[in-house]
C-alpha cells in the first residue's frame, strides 16, 4: 500500500529569516494525521537566510540527521564539536541525556538549505555522540546508497535507533531497488526533480508512505533526489 504526502499540503513556517516546510506535526504545525510514520518523527526542509541560524538550544532522546542540499550549516554543541556541513555530508547527533548545539548560516548574500531530520530512538539516556560522513554523488549516482543505520554497515553514519537511510541521485533510465520487510515501514521524500516510486509519480517535496510492500523501486528520475526510510512499525 502506498499512500502520496503531496509537498504543497505540509506544514509551513516563514520567520524572515527561515524558511521550512514540516513533512510531521512539528512547532506551531500540528496535524493529528501527520504526527509522524514509524518511528520517523520529523523532516523538515528548512531554508536559513545568510548571517543567520537556530542559536543554542537543546535536545534530548532523538536521533537528529541533517542532510544539506546547498550552502553550509555550521554547526557547533556542547560536546566541543565545531563543523561545517556542507552538500554531499551527512551529520548524526544522538541527543541521548542532552545535548546543546547551534547551527547558522555565515555565508554573505547565499542561503542554506537543508533537511533536518528526527528519528525515535532505540533507547532513552544513552550518552550524547555525533558522527559526520561525507558521500559523493558518484556513490549515490544511479543506485540507493545506505547512508545511516544501527550498525554503520557500508561506512555509514551510525544511528541508535531502528532504522536506515539510502540515498541516491536519478535521471533518465537510472534505476534501483531496494528491499524492505513487508512487516516494517518505508518513507521516500523526493528532494528534488522528479521520479517515479512503486510506479507512481512523485514531484518535488512529494513522499510516499509504503506499509506491507517487499519493495521500494525508484525509476523514471528526472534530475531527481531521492531519501528512502526503512523504519520501524
Amino acid at each position: 500500500m502506498l499512500t502520496i504526502r503531496p509537498s504543497q499540503e505540509r506544514g509551513y513556517a516563514d520567520h524572515g529569516w527561515l524558511k521550512s516546510f514540516h513533512s510531521f506535526s512539528f512547532a506551531g504545525y500540528h496535524d493529528p494525521a501527520h504526527m509522524g510514520f514509524g518511528n520517523l518523527r520529523v523532516i523538515n526542509e528548512d531554508r536559513v537566510a545568510a548571517g543567520a541560524g537556530f542559536g543554542t538550544h537543546g535536545h534530548r532522546d532523538m536521533e537528529i540527521i541533517s542532510y544539506v542540499l546547498e550552502g553550509e550549516l555550521a554547526h557547533k554543541d556542547s560536546m566541543g564539536n565545531i563543523k561545517g556541513i556542507p552538500p554531499g555530508d551527512v551529520q548524526r547527533m544522538s541527543a541521548g541525556t542532552g545535548v546543546m548545539h547551534s547551527e547558522f548560516n555565515h555565508a554573505e548574500g547565499a542561503q542554506t538549505h537543508f533537511l533536518q531530520i528526527w528519528i525515535e530512538p532505540d533507547k532513552r539516556g544513552i550518552a550524547p555522540s555525533y558522527e559526520q560522513k561525507s558521500f559523493a554523488d558518484t556513490e549515490k549516482r544511479g543506485q540507493l546508497r545506505l547512508v545511516a543505520s544501527p550498525d554503520g554497515a557500508a561506512g555509514s553514519v551510525q544511528i541508535n535507533a531502528d532504522a536506515a537511510l539510502y540515498a541516491g541521485l536519478f535521471d533518465g533510465g537510472e534505476t534501483a531497488q531496494v528491499a524492505i520487510d513487508p512487516a516494517r515501514k518505508a518513507y521516500v521524500h523526493l528532494v528534488r526533480g522528479e521520479a517515479s516510486v512503486n510506479g507512481v509519480e512523485l514531484h518535488a517535496g512529494d513522499a510516499a508512505m509504503i506499509e506491507k510492500e517487499s519493495l521500494v523501486s525508484i525509476a523514471q528520475g528526472r534530475d531527481a533526489e531521492v531519501l528512502v526510510f526503512d523504519l520501524a512499525a
